[in-house]
């Protein structure tokens, strides 16, 4: 049997395996260290180091080299999995480290246990713990190995042999050195203690989730296993109650103080040298998000907005003469602000900041599709890299870059001073479809939106169509990426019209566009995917939407997709909906309250947002999908729409995923999750048994 896309995407984990990641850049910019896979189908991540003085890539380590059997069990510990779960982490090996501050060592855990590399010299040894390993942390000067271990955060020596308890405690709903549900969810915080720069203590959080509900995630599957309890925060419910302490070496232990009831979200600990932490932290309403001194509870720095505050990665930071770098809203801009002053033009948006010391170095967008690396300093603003979407990572005067474009395959190199460019190798494989994406402004609202016909496509042969859209608040589907448009290509090549489009809430476009979805998660979003039709309709002829069209999506283009048909029947004739967000209620509070506000004070956007009561009026075919694993999206949000739709006699179908999470990153699912969802819009939309037509987009 011949290869196929979607069996070469799943083993390539979305084309993701072979290309090199994590970077880090040491201070003085003379090595840089990553992580890479052999081959585009191989999962096993390696470490590996470019030293600059020689121009050479070396791996310093393979998880094949290390025997991760003993003396634990092997397998990841359950906190590691939820780790990657919340990362969407899908490779295997060793798939995160940390490093000294000069880059001579790093730490990993395999299998439960820790590993010291060396990265001078080559190869990993392991460090003998009390238990099994989470999330090690090496101090700045290399000498010591901070890690998560069950419940409690502890403390070896590189050298091995001494191994402590930093903090802990025997209250099962009490975690020191771990992020909650919420910060590693949604607010990119995957991390819950931080070394100080001298390495003579650790800032740790305490997390204590007894006030937050109990959910119960079972496996039908094997009802002989007892459920896995899953302290989930839906919204309008109590969060977990987070504190931090410092805690130093010589055993003694302060709390760091701040107004915890106005702020109860840590979103962020920034540790300066020369300096006390400085934590980053949000009001629940999100309208207002501070920088606070944790020696005094002094604000160093806050932004507040009348709808919600959208923190800037990267940010707080400080220049080498000690300016806070901050971001600011003007002009419908998000601005990158120094020492108070804004320092950035209107319409550039910062999207994030990658360091500062002299300047600050930068990711930003002019256009939503693109996404620029830039600096400012001294000498003003500076444009680095473009046409494309590009991220990087620092350390002094190099940069390690990742540059996305539509025309090839992402780009991996360092930018030297004076703009030299040193790749480094990717060994990715070649997708076996090619992308031809057509990016359109839409309408007076200047819609991004992508327009996809089948490969070698004839003109005047018409083709139906399928919307593929995620269409949410934090996420974009429309950008300069080739790799964005892989799977939407070959949905075209099955013998379809593809049209993408991001509408009012999506990133990019400014805070006043993100803001359009304020109390109201369905109407505008809706609006935005029937108006971005019907313009990509009037321009490509052969996209026949006189009989209905399909909708597809994940998660909240899950949620999308069952909101088309069940409140535009005239213009979606069936839809596919993975994952479904179908009741906010049912969803965290960090995300949800953002957009929506608490259910107790403003129940009208979660009756608006609501899919459970338009159950009644479904008039078109349906395909719900979900994993009995996920802990993100619970399946309760299909079952309780699927609950609806037959108590209202409307016919749906229901494919639940065993054993499957909200990624559905298992080979096998992945591969014919894929090809069943074309075969189901196909057959409603090609058949003869598509039911009743809708009419044109209104």
């Amino acid at each position: 049997m011949g290869d196929t896309f979607p069996r070469q995407q799943a083993r390539t984990r979305r084309f993701t395996l072979g290309a090199p990641r994590t970077f880090t850049v040491s201070p003085d910019g003379r090595r840089v260290v990553f992580l890479r896979s052999a081959g585009g189908e191989d999962p096993l991540t390696a470490l590996w180091a470019l030293d600059l003085d020689g121009r050479r890539e070396r791996q310093v380590v393979h998880p094949r080299e290390l025997d991760a059997a003993s003396p634990f069990t092997g397998e990841e510990t359950s906190e590691e999995r939820a780790r990657r779960e919340r990362r969407r982490e899908t490779a295997s090996g060793i798939v995160s480290y940390a490093t000294d501050g000069a880059l001579r060592r790093a730490c990993f855990a395999v299998g439960g246990r820790l590993w010291l590399a060396d990265l001078d010299a080559g190869g990993a040894r392991p460090v003998p713990t009390a238990g099994p390993v989470f999330d090690p942390r090496l101090d700045p000067a290399g000498g010591a190995v901070a890690y998560c271990s069950g419940r409690s955060l502890r403390l070896v020596a590189a050298a091995g042999g001494s191994d402590r308890e930093l903090a802990g405690e025997d209250d099962p709903a009490i975690t020191w050195g771990q992020a909650e549900f919420v910060a590693a969810e949604e607010m990119d915080r995957t991390r819950g203690f931080w070394w100080a720069p001298d390495g003579a203590s650790v800032v740790a959080a305490r997390v204590d989730v007894s006030p937050v509900d109990t959910w119960w995630i079972s496996d039908p599957a094997h009802p002989g296993r007892a459920p896995v309890a899953h302290r989930y925060p839906a919204a309008g419910t109590a969060d977990a109650v987070v504190t931090l302490h410092r805690l130093d070496l010589d055993g003694t232990r302060h709390p760091l103080e701040w107004d915890r009831d106005a702020f109860p979200y840590l979103v962020d600990v920034a540790w300066p040298d020369g300096c006390p932490p400085r934590l980053v932290v949000k009001s629940r309403d999100h309208r207002r998000l501070v920088v606070v001194a944790s020696e005094d509870g002094t604000v160093l720095g806050e932004i507040s907005d009348p709808f919600w505050v959208d923190r800037v990665p990267g940010v707080p930071a400080w220049l080498a003469d000690g300016r806070l770098v901050w971001t600011g809203v003007a002009d419908n801009t998000v601005r990158l602000v120094v020492d108070g002053r804004p320092v950035t033009p209107a319409g550039l948006q910062v999207r994030r900041v990658v360091a500062a010391g002299a300047g600050v170095l930068f990711e930003a967008s002019e256009n939503p599709v693109q996404t620029g690396l830039w600096r400012w300093g001294p000498g003003g603003l500076e444009a680095l890299a473009g046409g494309g979407v590009v991220s990087a990572t620092a350390g002094g005067e190099v940069v390690a870059v990742t540059a996305h474009r539509l025309d090839g395959p992402p780009a991996f190199y360092l930018h030297l001073p004076g703009g030299e460019r040193v790749p480094i190798a990717s060994h990715a494989a070649e997708p076996l479809v090619s992308p031809a994406v057509h990016l359109l402004e839409a309408g007076e609202r200047r819609l991004r939106v992508g327009v996809l016909l089948p490969t070698g496509h004839r003109r005047g042969r018409r083709l139906p169509v399928v919307m593929c859209p995620y269409g949410g608040p934090g996420a974009q589907m429309v950008v300069s990426a080739r790799r964005a448009w892989l799977e939407a290509q070959w949905l075209a090549d099955q013998g379809f019209g593809v049209v993408v489009a991001d509408g009012r809430g999506t990133p990019g476009r400014g805070p006043a566009w993100e803001r359009e979805v304020a109390g109201d998660l369905a109407t505008v979003v809706l609006q935005d995917q029937v108006d971005a039709l019907g313009e990509a309709a009037a321009r490509f002829p052969d996209l026949d939407v006189t009989g209905g069209v399909g909708i597809r999506g994940w998660s909240f283009g899950g949620y999308l997709a069952a909101l088309a048909v069940l409140r535009r029947p005239d213009v979606f004739a069936v839809a596919v909906a993975g994952a479904p967000v179908t009741d906010w209620l049912l969803y965290d509070t960090f995300y949800t309250e953002r957009f929506l506000g608490h259910p107790r004070t403003s129940p009208q956007g979660y009756q608006r947002s609501s899919l459970i009561e338009d159950a009644p009026r479904l008039s078109r075919p349906l395909m719900l999908i979900h994993g009995l694993a996920d802990d993100n999206v619970v399946v309760a949000h299909t079952l309780r729409l699927s609950q609806a739709l037959m108590e209202a006699g409307r016919p749906h179908t229901v494919l639940p995923l065993t054993g499957v999470t909200h990624m559905a990153s298992q080979e096998e699912v992945a591969e014919h999750l894929l090809e069943l969802q074309v075969e189901f819009l196909a057959r409603h939309l090609k058949g003869d048994d598509r039911g009743q037509t809708g009419g044109p987009p209104a």
